[in-house]
């Protein structure tokens, strides 16, 4: 089957629109026809080969669509379902066995590293020309996509299609890590370091979980009006001033808990550093493979606590529709994030997303 696709093909190049081949499904596998995709961070980086996926490759993970296909012996899914597409697992290693499939040993390998099938093939060709694939089980930056049973979730039907894909990775990262990770009780005090769609996600979930003090940081001043719309009681500028001592005098000694979500070591120390005695710093924010921090271990020894977060702890067949619900009762408003591109206009979401023109860049695909 004929479809069309941006691919990557070189370190840092441009997206290119070509058409491909897309396998029909296999067994277990579903096919997707994409009505819109996010774009990612994560896309970015791997384009730029921070992270080393073979190329050529289509990219993309945050697909929201409909149901075209489905392999054998596939259960919960079928054509015409609305479905958003996540992240899968190895379900064989102890992580999956346990049910934290976000921190299967394989994770890197099943929807990243590999780009391919288990067997090694691919999903897609170009006249023969394997295109690397099933990143993040789904290679959505295509106007059809193939995942798998388990990470395919179906949606209801009764809220916009397009707008839903940043569900299955960014927003559910975000909003997960307070939810799902660090769990704060109401009246507790948090410090999310980063404004972007993860970052607003979290404010947005500080919100719902009844945190009485949520501080944005972030460089950018618009980004910092968005995030007191979106709930934050307080918003710091670093070239304003030590967000850290900002942050302890807000707070009267510091943070229950903390996010990074900008990927860069001295934020992420600072991150740390904003905790009152007990807290909890999560780290969400993805940087360069190999990159480094350095902390004072005095002040951890202090009962303070720092964990990584791998896409906030989600278990997407029941998080993604209870996001959904909240954002159905007006208490989760992630479409003020949201600016849609066609997909010809792909680099052009690269490069605002790059230049914090926009938040959540979304693709539309064409049918």
């Amino acid at each position: 089957m004929d479809i069309l696709a941006a691919v990557t093909r070189g370190q840092s190049e441009d997206f290119s629109i070509e058409s491909l081949q897309i396998d029909d499904p296999r067994p277990g596998e579903v096919r997707v026809k994409v009505m819109a995709t996010g774009m990612c961070h994560t896309d970015l980086v791997v384009r730029d080969q921070y992270l080393p996926v073979p190329l050529p490759a289509v990219l993309g993970h945050e697909a929201a669509g409909i149901v075209d296909a489905v392999g054998e012996g596939v259960q919960k899914l079928k054509p015409g379902d609305s479905v958003v597409m996540t992240f899968d697992s190895c379900h064989q290693c102890s992580g999956c066995h346990e049910g934290d499939t976000v921190y299967c040993d394989n994770f890197l390998g099943v929807n990243l590293i590999r780009a391919a099938r288990p067997d090694g093939t691919t999903t897609l060709s170009r006249n023969g020309e394997a295109i690397h694939s099933n990143f993040f089980q789904q290679s959505s930056f295509a106007n059809y996509a193939i995942g798998t049973e388990d990470s395919v979730i179906k949606v209801p039907n009764d809220v916009d299609l397009e707008i839903l894909g940043p569900l299955g990775c960014g927003i559910q990262t975000g909003a997960g890590a307070v939810m799902n990770s660090l769990a704060p009780s109401a009246g507790s005090t948090i410090a999310i370091f980063g404004a972007g769609s993860v970052g607003l996600s979290a404010i947005m979930a500080a919100r719902v979980v009844g945190c009485s003090k949520i501080i944005a940081i972030d460089l950018m001043p618009g980004r910092l009006e968005t995030a007191k719309e979106l709930g934050a009681t307080h918003t710091l500028n670093p070239e304003d001033g030590d967000v850290v001592e900002a942050i302890k005098e807000i707070t009267a000694g510091g943070v229950n808990y903390s996010l990074e979500a900008t990927a860069i070591p001295a934020v992420f120390r600072q991150a740390v550093e904003c905790l009152a005695l007990r807290g909890v710093c999560g780290l969400i924010g993805l940087p360069p493979a190999g990159t480094e921090v350095t902390l004072d271990m005095v002040h951890l020894l202090l009962g303070r606590t720092v964990r990584g977060i791998v896409e906030g702890d989600s278990k997407p067949d029941t998080f993604i529709p209870k996001l959904i619900e909240l954002y159905k009762q007006g208490r989760f408003p992630f479409d003020k994030l949201i600016r849609f591109y066609d997909l010809k206009d792909i680099n052009q979401a690269a490069s605002d997303s790059e230049a914090g023109l926009v938040i959540k860049p979304i693709l539309r695909m064409p049918h």
